[in-house]
């Protein structure tokens, strides 16, 4: 997948709606699969926090520039997968090219009015199934190995999302969203992984700004906190982010302002130490 900008300025609230009008459009076109699909990534923070009565001083979520769509692994049964496929194809969605002109089974993008792509994502099969692999599903069709989703199908919160599709449609529908807990698990992990900006701001606003408070997080980690990916991302939360000048808290500061911030990184390891503590 491609990286993520870097920045906060780099991402704009135009791309964002886009982002959710598609989330929207796709609902209207899988509603028979809600119970396959999950909406992870950058679009989670927005869906689970009220980004029109936030408290003082916590600033609105910079968004997304793609959708990351979760599925379960119980569309290999039966061949599930192919009516999705399918119908994704007829709504106009299509593999995405790299860089090189090669297609991109695993990502999809539709084009009108903007280009919005869909970054599919599935659980491994067993514990030899590598993280960051790509799981080949049909022939032009693909989803990345993703170590901790089958989480988001246990810890997830069913929302309703109302607006206007991407084909400037009217509509409501709902949708399964990753819960609090299974974020945390899922952006720890990624960060480890590839070590993106973007990842720490969407870990630090997300365990800030959620809910009544971090007990909140907390209380949904503490729901599975026995599985192998809620202990090791509460490791990486406790080696990258509990240092002011950890690489965690460095890159929300860098990602939010351009470069470090002594207040934001302070703040970045008050709050994780703070989660880490109610967990135990």
């Amino acid at each position: 997948m491609a990286e993520k900008p870097t920045t906060a300025k780099e991402y704009s609230s135009e791309q964002s709606k886009l982002v959710r009008a598609t989330c929207l459009y796709v609902a209207t076109i899988l509603g028979d699969y809600i119970e396959d699909i999950v909406i992870v990534g950058g679009l989670v923070p927005s869906l689970l926090i009220d980004q029109d009565s936030l408290p003082d001083g916590v600033d609105q979520h910079v968004g997304t520039i793609d959708l990351d769509m979760g599925l379960t692994l119980a569309i290999l049964e039966g061949k599930r997968y192919e009516a999705i496929s399918e119908r994704l194809r007829r709504a106009g969605f299509s593999p995405d090219t790299n860089d090189q002109g090669n297609p991109t089974r695993q990502c999809w993008k539709i084009t009108e009015p903007g280009k919005v792509t869909i970054d599919f994502l599935i659980p491994p099969i067993n514990e030899k199934d590598e993280g960051g692999g790509i799981r080949s599903i049909e022939k032009d069709f693909a989803a990345v190995v993703t170590p901790g989703l089958m989480l988001a199908f246990s810890d997830r919160i069913k929302i309703t999302l109302s607006g206007t599709t991407i084909k400037d449609e009217k509509a409501t529908r709902d949708i399964w969203v990753c819960g609090p807990g299974s974020y945390v698990v899922l952006k720890a992990l990624a960060f480890r992984n590839r070590g993106e900006n973007k990842d720490a701001y969407d870990l630090y606003y997300h365990i800030h700004s959620y809910g009544e408070g971090i007990q909140d997080v907390a209380n949904a980690l503490k729901q599975i906190l026995h599985e192998n990916e809620t202990k090791r991302a509460l490791q990486i939360l406790k080696e990258d982010f509990t240092d002011r000048d950890g690489v965690g808290p460095v890159r929300v500061a860098q990602f939010i302002t351009g470069d470090k911030d002594a207040n934001i990184q302070s703040d970045v390891t008050g709050s994780v130490i703070k989660l880490i503590d109610q967990c135990n």
